[in-house]
């Protein structure tokens, strides 16, 4: 306990999933937290939450893919305790639906929130890093990142950039005291699962029927709960992970082993 003691943290996406497990894990931990999300009601939830841990947490509600509202929402961050620690880039969306059948505009949509926020955010974060000869950086990639998937080449162009992003910024301020690393869950229960409806479309099953398949190919034989992927973060936050930098780390339930 008590291994993000008085350090500070940004999550992004932190109203919901694993955002807001995280959250709870990093404020076990005795992390002061700057939350954000686009959904006040829930981003409020995950504030009383965290709380409960008597640490220090901000709400700001933001649209990672607006870059003007990335900008600012910075800049509050650093403000509020005078320096930022850790930063989650956890916000993340999905459409699945067959290659050929994006619009540009549904691309263009999942590249602002999966991609670019990620780098706006990472640029931000490592010129602050660079000044204090610390940090560490979470990204939330997925399986998606590492491997090939059907009609889901939007979300998977956009993690395989954050694995790729990861990696490059790692290397380049590996002497610098800053640690960047990912992880890459598999299937997990959160609410992004309801996004798989284009996905089961797409293969002409019903939605229970690729639940269900997806369930086959887990050899543990179920999903993840977004607390397993918040232990991974707590680790990554912490002095513990000091000398780890740009990984991709999957967590799986052993899909795809290696």
């Amino acid at each position: 306990m008590h291994r993000l003691e008085g350090r500070n943290a940004l999550i992004t996406g932190a109203s919901r999933g694993i955002g807001r497990a995280i959250a709870c894990a990093y404020a076990a931990e005795g992390a002061n937290l700057f939350l954000t999300a686009t959904n006040a009601g829930k981003l409020e939830e995950t504030r009383d939450l965290v709380s409960k841990h008597g640490v220090d947490a901000a709400c700001h509600l933001a649209d990672v893919s607006d870059s003007e509202a990335v900008e600012g929402l910075f800049a509050a961050a650093v403000d509020w305790r005078d320096g930022l620690d850790i930063v989650v880039n956890n916000a993340g969306i999905y459409i699945g639906k067959p290659f050929t059948d994006y619009d540009m505009a549904e691309f263009d949509r999942v590249m602002k929130v999966n991609v670019y926020a990620v780098f706006q955010l990472m640029q931000l974060t490592l010129r602050h890093m660079r000044e204090r000869r610390s940090g560490k950086i979470v990204n939330i990639a997925s399986t998606a990142g590492r491997w090939e998937s059907p009609n889901q080449a939007a979300y998977n162009t956009s993690k395989h950039a954050v694995v790729g992003m990861t990696r490059c910024a790692a290397l380049e301020n590996a002497a610098l005291g800053i640690n960047v690393n990912a992880i890459c869950p598999g299937f997990v229960e959160t609410d992004m699962m309801g996004a798989f409806e284009g996905h089961a479309r797409a293969l002409g099953v019903s939605f229970e029927e690729l639940i269900a398949g997806a369930k086959s190919r887990v050899p543990m034989g179920r999903f993840l709960e977004p607390e397993e992927i918040a232990h991974i973060a707590v680790y990554l936050g912490s002095g513990e992970s000091d000398g780890m930098t740009g990984q991709a780390i999957c967590i799986s339930g052993g899909m795809r082993m290696g």
